[in-house]
């Protein structure tokens, strides 16, 4: 049995890959399928112990980017895709795999295109409300198809459609509580404000978080991932603002949080902040209570539709880029560790969102349709 696996790209697209191979390789191992090999095929490794960690064979394909916009890069791209197709169609038919897996996005289009051609059968999985360009093609071949928000089967042949939730990690599925303010060095009992703007980082959040950064202290401790770019310049800023301030320990910036001190951040939280990507899927299974920014719809069309879906669930509260001021962020993060009624309300709401067995429910039927093609 050959399963391959595409898309990726980015953290979003990729580590749900990662989960559902994980689940995967548990089916293998329960059901005694020790001939199950997994390949993934994308432009780059992205995590190649990810990947080595759960015998998952790396092979390459080449997709080019189209953009929303005009741009003559859109025309070079459209020439990079179609060799990408050729080569993918070429590399497809040598492994032969029994069933394709796509995670959505550009860079799955060549590897879905070729086993569209090949005749191998497909299952996709859409991780927005909002489905993109890639998926909504591939859905007319599908076998079936794994979505995360309830809203997105409108788009979708309902008779192909099953509503999963996000495949996430096994590794950071459970926040880590014991000691998790003796890891984070968090020497009072402050509440916790943990921000996370993505592996990049967010200029925009960065920004009003240093506007109240001195009255926020005073308060909470605020952990801010703050993305590799932003890291020096964060660190300087907040050094210089909260030179005389008694409670500055209370700052502390990370360029990235690795599983161990994600999970323990998670843990100490009290309110998170974040973009409304994958990382809602992960905040709403460690039931804690969030403000949602989304990037705004001119740069990211399915961000807004997915922080609006989730808080459809009460599970946090949502203000959008062109309302953001450090004002309305204060004044909200205040409203919600203040009132615990309110802090409450919003685990709850992530609880009933949260999905604990999505990569298993998609790695099940990816099995299912591989061994009835095999």
């Amino acid at each position: 049995m050959k399963i391959l696996l595409t898309g990726g790209g980015t953290g979003g697209h990729f580590y749900p890959i990662v989960a559902i191979a994980e689940a995967i390789r548990d089916i293998a191992k329960e059901e005694h399928l020790i001939d199950a090999t997994l390949y993934y095929m994308g432009p780059a490794k992205y995590d190649e112990r990810a990947l080595f960690e759960n015998g998952v064979i790396f092979e390459r394909s080449y997709a080019g980017k189209v953009r929303r916009y005009f741009s003559i890069w859109n025309i070079t791209d459209a020439f990079k895709t179609a060799l990408g197709v050729i080569k993918a169609i070429a590399r497809v038919w040598q492994i032969y795999p029994d069933v394709v897996f796509g995670k959505g996005g550009y860079v799955s289009f060549p590897v879905l295109c070729a086993a569209r051609v090949l005749g191998i059968p497909v299952v996709i999985h859409e991780s927005d409300s909002h489905p993109g360009r890639v998926n909504l093609w591939a859905s007319k071949f599908a076998k079936r198809i794994a979505i995360s928000y309830k809203e997105a089967a409108a788009y979708f042949p309902k008779d192909k459609v099953a509503f999963t939730g996000n495949p996430v990690r096994r590794e950071i599925a459970e926040p880590i509580h014991d000691g998790a303010r003796e890891y984070l060095k968090l020497e009072d009992q402050a509440p916790v404000i943990l921000i996370l703007g993505g592996s990049q980082g967010s200029k925009n959040i960065n920004d009003s978080i240093i506007d109240i950064l001195p009255d926020l202290v005073k308060k909470y401790y605020v952990i801010h991932q703050t993305g590799k770019d932003n890291i020096d310049e964060m660190t300087h800023t907040a050094e210089v603002i909260l030179n005389e301030s008694i409670h500055r320990y209370r700052y502390k910036p990370f360029a990235y949080l690795n599983t161990l001190s994600l999970r323990m951040a998670a843990g100490a939280a009290d309110l998170i902040i974040s973009r409304a990507g994958s990382t809602i899927f992960e905040i709403a299974l460690w039931k804690v209570p969030s403000i949602i920014i989304p990037i705004p719809i001119d740069v990211s069309h399915d961000q807004t539709s997915n922080a609006f879906a989730y808080a459809a669930s009460g599970a946090c509260s949502v203000i959008e880029e062109v309302n953001l001021s450090p004002h309305v962020l204060a004044a909200e993060i205040d409203r919600i560790i203040d009132k615990p009624d309110v802090a409450l309300a919003m685990r709850k709401g992530a609880e009933s969102f949260a999905h604990h067995d999505a990569a298993r429910k998609i790695a099940e039927e990816i099995i299912k349709i591989a061994l009835s093609h095999a």
